[in-house]
């Protein structure tokens, strides 16, 4: 059983070079207790829409243990909420998650439902060199989640795995896949589709789109169309 380390939402709006003109990822620890609602934490933010947030992006979870790792590989702490994440855990394996996973934290239920993939924003923040292939070779993404029950949760509440679907399809995996991580192909841009190991990718589609179709899990609206893309149902974009 895994806990939770901090709970951070959006600390100031930022001025910022993308097309949008402000950026939200500026996210800080809170104290007490922090509702979570369908679309997120109570008075947090997101600022491209287009983007971020929704119902099955509500919540964004990092692990302790991959900021550990990046404190290492830059030279200083990765305080919670320095890559823009709600929850900050430890003792809970992130990016081993499976697609569909269910966390009881607080009174909350959450469920994961894709991996973060890095853009200019993330990489603005940073200030470091190269961030996104660095973030992305890495695939130490953490993971979104949907939020399955309203309810309450605090910093030091417990991170309990309430349903691990069988298909066993975890962020990783599919991070992997379709940036062609095996094959040392990734340089994130706006179209992946060059990148992707399509025979890995089309593998894990597969599994998904079985399990997506028996109820199983419920693929978020991005996760479906590329699964669909991959596995070969319909017209790439």
């Amino acid at each position: 059983m895994g806990e939770l380390v901090a709970v951070c939402r959006v600390h100031q709006l930022h001025a910022d070079a993308g097309t949008v003109g402000i950026t939200a990822i500026d996210k800080r620890p809170v104290d007490g207790r922090v509702k979570v609602l369908p679309l997120g934490l109570y008075a947090d933010v997101q600022a491209d829409r287009a983007n971020h947030g929704g119902t099955d992006q509500a919540v964004y979870a990092y692990a302790q243990e991959d900021a550990d790792f990046w404190a290492a590989e830059l030279g200083h702490e990765v305080t919670p909420g320095l890559f823009g994440e709600n929850l900050r855990t430890s003792g809970v394996d992130v990016d081993g998650a499976v697609i569909g996973e269910r966390w009881s934290v607080g009174t909350a239920v959450l469920e994961v439902t894709q991996p973060r993939v890095p853009c200019q924003t993330f990489a603005r923040r940073l200030g470091e060199k190269q961030w996104v292939l660095r973030f992305t070779r890495a695939n130490r993404t953490g993971a979104y989640l949907r939020v399955v029950r309203s309810g309450e949760i605090g910093a030091g509440d417990a991170v309990e795995v309430l349903v691990r679907p069988e298909h066993g399809v975890t962020v990783r995996d599919w991070f992997a896949a379709r940036f062609g991580l095996a094959r040392g192909s990734a340089d994130p841009g706006p179209d992946d589709r060059g990148l992707a190991d399509v025979d890995a990718l089309e593998v894990l589609a597969k599994r998904l789109l079985s399990a997506h179709a028996t109820g199983d899990i419920t693929l978020s609206s991005d996760m479906l169309r590329r699964a669909e893309q991959a596995a070969g149902r319909s017209v790439v974009d």
